[in-house]
């Protein structure tokens, strides 16, 4: 699944760090995020959607294979 939480954490002008801070994870579930090695979980997702004030579908991008 792609995702633009890299895009978005950067706008910001936040650390893998300080998001992993406000979403109470760690720094290297932040990376495996962006890097799509890891799919979040739906409160996961929830949290994300909530904190970038945009919908689950606007930040992950479902891909059929």
């Amino acid at each position: 699944m792609k995702n633009l939480l890299r895009q978005l954490r950067a706008e910001r002008g936040w650390s893998q760090a300080d998001l992993g801070a406000q979403l109470e994870v760690s720094r290297q579930t932040i990376n495996a995020l962006e890097v799509g090695k890891y799919d979040p979980s739906l409160p996961l997702a929830y949290k994300i959607a909530r904190l970038f004030e945009r919908t689950i579908e606007d930040i992950f991008i479902f891909e059929e294979s």
